[in-house]
This record gives C-alpha cells, sequence and structure tokens, in this order.
C-alpha cells in the first residue's frame, strides 16, 4: 500500500527523531550547499533580478485578486482547444474523478509526471484501492516509491538517500515494479540513470493514460506548461491517448508575457539553470499529435480559504522552486520528513497549515518549525514573505478561535502556556510600556550580571538545555549613547 502523510507526528517529535540521524543530515547538507551554491551564481548573472523578482510577486497578486475571471477564462479556452475541466473541491473530490476518468479508459497502469498536488491529495493510494497501479517516472520519484518511502524536498524528492543506499533499492525493488535492475548494478550515477530508462522505457511505451500536474497554465490561451529536466515529463505528457492533469488553482497566469517572467525566475531557483532542458505546453488536443483526450482537473483543497487571509494568501503566489528550503537551517537539519507533508520546509510551514487548518497538533506546530532567520524571504523569486507569514500564523495558534476550512467552521484551541509564562510575559510588557522601568531593569540586570545562572529554572529549563543564555552587556545601549554622545538615542 502506498505510504502517505496522515497520522504523521507534531514537527517537534518528528524532528527529534530525525536530527539523530547521522547519515540524514550529512546528505542534506552535502545536497542543499550544493545546490544554493549554485542558485546564488546563477541568479548573480542577471543584473535585473530584483526587478524580475518584484515582477513576478505583482503578477501572482493580481492573478490571485482577479482568480475568478481569470479561472473561467482559462477554462473557456482549455474547452475551446478540445479538453475537458473538472472543478474539485477538495482531495477526496479530485481523486475520485481521476479514479472515474482511469477506469472510463478500461485501463489499469497509468505513468505519472513528478506532481506534488497528487502527492497533496494522496491519488497514487486512491489509485491503488482502485485497483490502478500508477508508476511515478522522474528518478527521485522512483526511487522514493520503489523504496515505499515518501517525498522529502520539493525539487529533489529522494534528497535524503545516498548513492548506496538507491542502488540496493534498485537491486531490491525494481523487479516487483517491472523491468529489474541489471547484474552488477554500482552505484555510479551513470548507471543508476541507466537502469531506470532501462526500467521506464517500457511504461512509457504501454501506458495509454497518462497524469501530471503543471507547473503554469496560461489563461490566455488555455494553455498548461511543464517544465522538467530529464525529459520522462515529455514521454508522459505525448505517448498516452489519454492525458490526466491535476492542478491547484493558484498556477494560474493571466497571459503568455507573464509566463516569460516565470520561466525565468524557476530555473535559476530551483535547479541553477539559465532555462528548464525540458519546457512541454500543450493547448487541449489536435488529430496529428499527443493525446487525443485531454481532462484538467483544477483542485481547491483549501486554496480559496488560504486567498482569504490578507497576510497567508502570499503563499499561494509559490512556484514551487525550493530555493527557501535549501537555505533553511532548520530544513537542513530536520529534513523534509518531520514536516508530515508534501510541501516541507520554509513554503511548507506556512502553506501546509492554511491549506489544511490548524486542525491538528501537526498543522498547530509548523509555524513554529524556525528560527525566523529569514534567509527564506531572501532567496523566494516570487518574494513570499514567509517570517511575516509564520508569525501571523504562530498569533492564531496562540489567539484560538473559528476558522472555516474547506467549507467547514471549526475552532482553534487556544495554546496552553504555563502561568509563569503568562506572569512573565505580562511583566516583559508592562516593563515595555514604561521606559523609565525598562532603564531600571537594563542597569539592574547589569550590575548583576555576574550573578546570572548559565541554565534558566522550572519551565524554562527546556529552552535553556539546548541555547546558551546571551550575556548581559556591562551597560545598556541606551547609557552608552548617553555616557558617548551625550544625550539620548
Amino acid at each position: 500500500m502506498s505510504r502517505t502523510y496522515l497520522g504523521m507526528p507534531a514537527f517537534p517529535r518528528a524532528a527529534a527523531e530525525s536530527t539523530r540521524d547521522g547519515m540524514l543530515r550529512a546528505n542534506l547538507r552535502h545536497a542543499t550547499h550544493t545546490i544554493r551554491a549554485k542558485r546564488a551564481a546563477a541568479v548573480a548573472e542577471l543584473e535585473d533580478w530584483e526587478r524580475l523578482r518584484a515582477a513576478g510577486a505583482a503578477v501572482k497578486d493580481r492573478t490571485l485578486r482577479h482568480l475568478d475571471h481569470y479561472l473561467l477564462r482559462l477554462e473557456e479556452n482549455v474547452t475551446r482547444a478540445g479538453g475537458t475541466v473538472h472543478w474539485a473541491a477538495d482531495a477526496d473530490e479530485a481523486n475520485r474523478i481521476v479514479t472515474d476518468l482511469v477506469r472510463a479508459t478500461g485501463e489499469r497502469e497509468v505513468v505519472k509526471v513528478k506532481s506534488m498536488v497528487t502527492q497533496e491529495t494522496g491519488l497514487n493510494a486512491a489509485l491503488e484501492r482502485a485497483g490502478i497501479r500508477a508508476y511515478e517516472t522522474d528518478l527521485a520519484e522512483l526511487i522514493v516509491q520503489l523504496g515505499d518511502d515518501l517525498p522529502s524536498h520539493i525539487l529533489v524528492p529522494a534528497i535524503h538517500r545516498g548513492r548506496r543506499e538507491i542502488r540496493d533499492i534498485f537491486r531490491d525493488r525494481m523487479a516487483d515494479w517491472g523491468r529489474p535492475a541489471p547484474e552488477g548494478l554500482t552505484d555510479r550515477p551513470a548507471d543508476l540513470a541507466e537502469a531506470a530508462r532501462l526500467h521506464l522505457r517500457e511504461k512509457f511505451l504501454r501506458c495509454k493514460v497518462g497524469i501530471s500536474g503543471a507547473n503554469f497554465m496560461v489563461a490566455e490561451t488555455g494553455t498548461l506548461v511543464v517544465v522538467e529536466s530529464e525529459g520522462n515529463g515529455r514521454m508522459c505528457l505525448t505517448l498516452p491517448e489519454t492525458l490526466i492533469s491535476v492542478v491547484g488553482i493558484e498556477k494560474t497566469v493571466p497571459t503568455w508575457r507573464d509566463l516569460e517572467i516565470y520561466l525565468q525566475l524557476l530555473p535559476r531557483s530551483s535547479t541553477a539553470e539559465r532555462m528548464n532542458p525540458y519546457t512541454s505546453m500543450w493547448t487541449g488536443t489536435t488529430d496529428e499529435d499527443g493525446p487525443r483526450d485531454f481532462h484538467l482537473v483544477l483542485l481547491d483543497n483549501g486554496r480559496t480559504d488560504t486567498l482569504a487571509d490578507e497576510v497567508g494568501r502570499q503563499a499561494l503566489r509559490c512556484i514551487r522552486c525550493s530555493a527557501c528550503l535549501n537555505v533553511c537551517p532548520v530544513y537542513e537539519r530536520a529534513g523534509g520528513h518531520a514536516y508530515g507533508s508534501p510541501y516541507p520546509g520554509p513554503i511548507g510551514a506556512i502553506l501546509t497549515p492554511q491549506l489544511r487548518g490548524l486542525a491538528s497538533p501537526l498543522e498547530e506546530s509548523l509555524p513554529f518549525a524556525s528560527s525566523l532567520c529569514g534567509a527564506c524571504y531572501e532567496v523566494c523569486p516570487v518574494a513570499i514573505d514567509i517570517p511575516e507569514v509564520l508569525v501571523h500564523l504562530r498569533e492564531r495558534v496562540v489567539e484560538g478561535g473559528p476558522v472555516t476550512v474547506g467549507g467547514n467552521r471549526t475552532v482553534i484551541r487556544p495554546a496552553k502556556r504555563h502561568a509563569l509564562e503568562r506572569a512573565a510575559m505580562r511583566a516583559a510588557g508592562w516593563t515595555f510600556d514604561h521606559p523609565a522601568a525598562l532603564r531600571r531593569a537594563q542597569r539592574l540586570a547589569a550590575r548583576t550580571r555576574h550573578a546570572h545562572p548559565r541554565r534558566l529554572p522550572g519551565p524554562g529549563r527546556a529552552w535553556s538545555d539546548t541555547r546558551e543564555l546571551p550575556e548581559v552587556p556591562e551597560e545598556s545601549f541606551r547609557d552608552w549613547w548617553a555616557r558617548t554622545r551625550g544625550g539620548r538615542p
């Protein structure tokens, strides 16, 4: 049975386990440092990168403000080009639509392009329950599927696996899914890639149904766009007789001119390339080439509710480049599985709680899975202020109250806080509201600095067990300024 993210523990518990895995941390450190260094070099080549970034954010914001208009225009143009559009309010409806479409063809096998949205809906497991086998064709997704694993990165789903582990997975599991691994398979990348190519080629030629996501949908013409680096997407999008694309409604862009912006932003931010090796575009169906039947499933699944949040909606700008994961110190140490979602890292910490709602300890914990260092915002190609959204979601968790997710109204439980914590926060709030009291407290702290403990007692012990308490300076900034500059700052 295909594994899913359902029932995974809250982030602190999952991260406590994953950070003890030395091999995982080594794999992540090597991979993320390599990718982000290459990305920085690719971005530095463009003098107008910041203007491109601002343009990407502006187009996304404008589209989201008028999303109803652009979605209807998209539907009209997809239909005019010979495609069929289906609307799915949630994951269950999307899976039901896709399952029924595959059943209608009489087929029991499908090939898939890498698709995060079908990970979000749990499509593979739904198809398996219906007796339909889905074959992942992206190399990293194939590794994950053969290893009965879950993706842990947006761009490189098998980033947590080393070459020897991949070799062993191919040797042990390829035969269960089709053509076995070659005899004497080594862990050389070229040999592993060749083994995957041979294994997948027969599936490309045999399967008559393909399933994809899309990076972008152009409302102006009803065109869908998939960008990838291996060519597996091109095979899945052109060889099958029936193509089913499941796409989140936020992937819409108004025009081809707008698309041009993202085709410059995405490859440099994700794979550190000037352009994607394979950019596939299709508009409906034709008699001469490609699938004879095309179905587009437009997925909401919490996106409309996210759109209603004026602060949180910027998460819907995301173009799934993974740049934020590669610079995040928390992701580097905890790994992607700790986030309990197909969307790991900083973007997952703000996207998952909004799509699913703050409905369980897992979602409530994700906004706190960050040091708020801001590195994610600095590299985001569409300028999502992830730290701002994290703080906003933390406030929602702490305050509690009613929210609506997927049309269902629920109440978030206010976060439980120790009585001493509440008292400390009230005292700190009162002190910061009274400058004279703050100055006296600072001077007292400076005079008693040598008597301060290195660890906090009571409820603060858990915090200071993993951190050094900051040293208090001999004098406050205000006192230093008054002494050296002769006045208040």
